[in-house]
């Protein structure tokens, strides 16, 4: 059981968190729900935006989810105060810059991910503590200050009085720490690339210190290649080109441009999920504000904030739950059929967490609606299958992938697992299939080791947990052994190669529940996999239905064509009258024996 403060916060905050937990609660998972207080209210009402109950609540608990939080300026944040509190001294500090500081949440994560299309998947690490918002902002500037901004002529022109100076802090600390963060984010998630984001030509100080810690630190991770580009070039492309991007690091102020540019590139602040981590304590929220004046109109898009508690369950190590609000979330927001105004539709802020619900399998098993589209399509032939998906334009085949137990026959949800080599000279046992030990029943594993048939990455050992966990089959864009037990065995199992050469010593687990590409298919987790003599083919989760509704009008129509010409027609006659070259469109009429 793992705990979680949920503060709502205000505006919009309790309507999409409300929504969004709604959605969770299908999934019916170990959560503790604690709920508490922060923001305008508690501000209004007690001068303190963050009571300390609210504190002692996250120190009890695993991590948080934060709706919003509505800030004002000075003015009129003193304003807003009872009477009694006005004038004596307290000063409104941002929740969030609060939470960050006391709770050491340094790294600000923002995925930023193609929902539609799949074009790009990167993330935006942003430095929490430091840089220009570290708080060292002065309007009348003391003489320390002034002997150093002093001789600039604008402020020979306006005096110490009227001078503004803002600090940009950072320190080897906090540098480092976040620069290993992103490191292992990278590694833990397969990207194969980090940017650093400064601005290198004009701050060279800084950013020359920054340079050499990057140097410094990339030396442990030879895996991982490394870039330093400036700002604004980075805001060109990440518009431009942002498939060229895996993990982006930058510091505070210019991480916060880049997420919400991050936001817009993906479809919107509506679409943006956000998490803040320490290495103690870490909350999640959605990116967008409270949004005060659309407060109580059921307008808000939840999204966001069902992809932000998608990222805490994976913080919590509910990574495949996680990807499964994820899934939910594209198969609506490509369908369009219901969703906010913000995205172009018409629908509130519940219909569209119903709508996602909908997506989910409820507590304690798949959805009836699930479980039938995947037994649908287990009961057809893959060629079925396969012209159902070229009807829709859909590639599917993964190629190279054969069947390694003759009529072997499956369909599953895809969970999907990514490894990597190992450094010829470390020969550690990696452990690299413990995975398997989180794999839901009902699910088709699809393993990727890049095609290489140098080393296994399955065996007789992980069929009979598969076998006993309810795995449909398994897809190796790799190599197996143990053939003869697993054909024994009746186990669908389909790879690119065999081979005895253990791969335990020369892999380790890169990532699951990451987007898996064998040839020019990419695998999602949550879509579903279908595998027979014939090959493996990958229905993508949005279009699973009408494949399977197409592909079983495919095999109708075949099915009259062969019984009219077994009464005498001709054959061209027969695929002419019944519909052959488009039996999706309808096929399936009865043959005319008169």
């Amino acid at each position: 059981m793992k705990s979680v403060a949920v503060l709502p916060g205000d505006g919009i905050g309790p309507e999409v968190t409300s929504a969004a937990l709604d959605v969770v609660d299908r999934l019916g998972l170990p959560l503790d729900l604690r709920f508490g207080e922060i923001g305008w209210e508690c501000w209004r009402q007690e001068g303190d935006p963050v009571p300390q109950r609210t504190w002692k609540l996250l120190e009890e608990t695993d991590t948080c989810l934060l709706g919003a939080i509505t800030s004002k300026p000075l003015r009129e944040a003193e304003a807003e105060l009872p009477d009694g509190l006005r004038g004596t001294g307290l000063t409104f500090i941002s929740p969030v810059i609060q939470l960050r500081q006391r709770l050491g949440l340094y790294a600000n994560i923002r995925p930023v991910v193609d929902l539609h299309e799949k074009r790009f998947d990167f993330t935006v690490i942003r430095e929490n503590t430091e840089g220009l918002y570290a708080g060292f902002d002065f309007h009348g500037v003391d003489a320390p200050l002034w002997n150093v901004v002093g001789e600039h002529p604008n402020a020979q022109a306006s005096g110490p009085a009227a001078t503004s100076v803002t600090l940009r802090l950072q320190t080897e600390f906090g540098m480092d720490r976040l620069l290993r963060y992103g490191f292992d984010y990278a590694r833990s998630r397969g990207y194969t690339q980090l940017t650093l984001v400064d601005k290198p030509n004009v701050l060279r100080h800084s950013s020359n210190h920054l340079r050499e810690r990057l140097e410094l630190i990339a030396a442990d991770h030879p895996g991982i290649e490394t870039e330093i580009l400036n700002v604004d070039a980075v805001a060109l492309w990440m518009v431009r080109r942002p498939e060229r991007f895996g993990v982006l690091v930058a510091e505070n102020m210019f991480g916060d441009i880049l997420s919400d540019l991050g936001a817009g590139v993906m479809g919107g602040l509506g679409l943006a999920p956000s998490g803040n981590i320490g290495d103690h304590g870490s909350y999640f929220e959605p990116v967008h504000g409270s949004a005060p004046g659309m407060a109580g109109q059921g307008r808000a898009n939840p999204m966001a904030m069902i992809l932000a508690m998608a990222q805490m369950l994976d913080h919590l190590d509910l990574s495949v739950p996680g990807e499964e609000l994820r899934a939910a979330v594209r198969a609506v927001a490509t369908r369009r059929t219901a969703v906010t105004y913000d995205m172009g539709g018409t629908g509130g802020t519940q219909e569209v967490a119903r709508a996602v619900a909908d997506e989910l399998p409820p507590a304690g098993g798949e959805s009836v609606a699930r479980e039938d589209v995947a037994e649908r399509l287990a009961r057809l032939d893959t060629a079925s299958v396969s012209d159902a998906l070229d009807s829709l334009g859909l590639g599917g085949v993964l190629a190279g992938i054969a069947a390694r137990v003759p009529g072997a026959r499956a369909a599953g949800y895809a969970f999907t697992v990514t490894y990597r080599p190992v450094d010829s000279d470390d020969k550690g046992f990696r452990n690299a299939a413990n995975y398997l030990d989180d794999v839901p029943e009902g699910s088709f594993v699809v393993v990727d080791n890049a095609g290489s048939t140098s080393c296994t990455n399955w065996g007789s050992l992980l069929t009979a947990l598969a076998q006993r966990r309810g795995v449909r089959g398994t897809a190796l864009h790799g190599s197996a052994r143990d053939v003869a037990e697993i054909r024994a065995a009746g186990y669908p199992l389909f790879s690119t190669g065999v081979t005895m050469v253990s791969g335990k010593n020369r892999v380790e687990l890169a990532a699951t529940g990451r987007d898996v590409v064998v040839g020019d298919v990419t695998v999602r987790p949550g879509d579903i996999v279908v595998a027979d003599d014939n090959g493996v083919l990958v229905v993508p989760a949005e279009h699973a239905a009408e494949v399977a509704e197409r592909a079983e009008r495919v095999e109708r129509t075949e099915g009259v064509i062969a019984e009219a010409v077994g009464a005498g027609l001709r054959l061209d006659e027969a695929r002419r009258r019944f519909g052959y070259a488009k039996p999706w469109d309808g096929g399936g009429a009865q043959p005319d024996h008169a």
